[in-house]
């Protein structure tokens, strides 16, 4: 089967599409036939070896590996054991692993069962596929915060894959949702429910303690502001930075610093799918391309200026 991997750290060129024996599920696996695959950040870190520099994932331990976490398909082998999931069910899943020989850029993947969920009913597969890195990081995040109905809550990045779920799932828990976005992006990150905007051109702290003295209760700290996003953060409060490395403020004047660190949740997927079939969470797909254009894909990601997810198509 047909995917792309890479060998050797570096730009776009990095990405190769190569021949691969197709995988054959072991035990609590399906095999997934791909029919979209998202393209995000984190995947143009992993190939260029940001993530292997920053201690994240090791290069070299085996001859290539695999690329892409996010999927949406059609489950076309399961092992005996598996239950809740069968031939022909359309499902997303997640690989969430960085060092494997076969990621989401495929015509097939194999995915432990524990990672997969049925799909929402009313995506496409395109859009389906922009679900489960995004969604669960958003999720998670505000799943360590666990702030209370009528909290105040910052959203850095809030027009991003990552913020603009974390602004829906906080509007949808009742949270009052500062976020922080680029002045062209306000109705936008409105219209997924933000009760309070502030211009990412304006000093973060003031501009968000102008609006709620004293600070804010917590902060999902999706642009990775750090410290700058701290700052608007009440004493006492709690942040989240998502995936943040490097990007994780010190803990200061008593408030919570975690790190939210993205891992597969067939549960939570399956939380997130039925979300979006009872139009609660907004689906973005920036363009779609055939799996063979993903040199072309990883360019325009780093291009920047996208909203929403560029889409691979097998």
């Amino acid at each position: 089967m047909r995917a792309i991997i890479v060998t050797a750290p570096g730009g776009p060129e990095a990405l190769q599409d190569a021949d691969v024996p197709e995988p054959v599920p072991g035990a609590g696996q399906v095999r997934i036939r791909v029919a979209a695959a998202a393209v995000n950040p984190v995947d143009a870190a992993v190939r260029s070896g940001g993530l292997a520099r920053a201690g994240l994932m090791a290069f070299g331990t085996r001859p290539a590996f695999g690329i892409g976490m996010d999927v949406a398909g059609t489950v076309d082998a399961a092992a005996p054991d598996v239950t809740g999931l069968a031939p022909g069910d359309r499902v997303i899943g997640l690989q969430d692993r960085l060092d494997v020989p076969v990621a989401g850029y495929a015509e097939s993947i194999v995915l432990d069962a524990s990672a997969v969920a049925h799909a929402p009913r009313s995506a496409s597969p395109a859009e389906a596929a922009t679900l489960p890195l995004n969604g669960l990081t958003a999720l998670q995040a505000l799943d360590l915060l666990d702030l209370p109905p009528g909290a105040t809550l910052l959203v850095t990045g809030a027009a991003g894959a990552v913020g603009g779920y974390a602004v829906e799932l906080a509007a949808h828990r009742g949270l009052r949702v500062v976020a922080s976005a680029s002045a062209a992006d306000e109705e936008l990150v409105r219209g997924l429910g933000a009760e309070m905007f502030v211009s990412r051109d304006a000093h973060l702290a003031d501009a968000v303690r102008a609006l709620v003295p004293g600070g804010v209760d917590g902060a999902v700290d999706a642009a990775l502001l750090a410290a700058a996003a701290l700052d608007a953060v009440r004493n006492g409060g709690s942040f989240a930075a998502v995936n943040g490395g490097p990007a994780v403020p010190v803990p200061l004047r008593g408030i919570t610093v975690r790190n939210e660190w993205i891992r597969a949740d067939a549960a939570q997927l399956a939380y997130l799918a039925d979300l979006v079939d009872r139009g609660r969470l907004t689906l973005r797909v920036a363009d779609t391309l055939p799996l063979s254009e993903a040199r072309k894909a990883h360019t325009r990601l780093e291009a920047g200026g996208l909203r929403g997810r560029l889409v691979l198509i097998p």
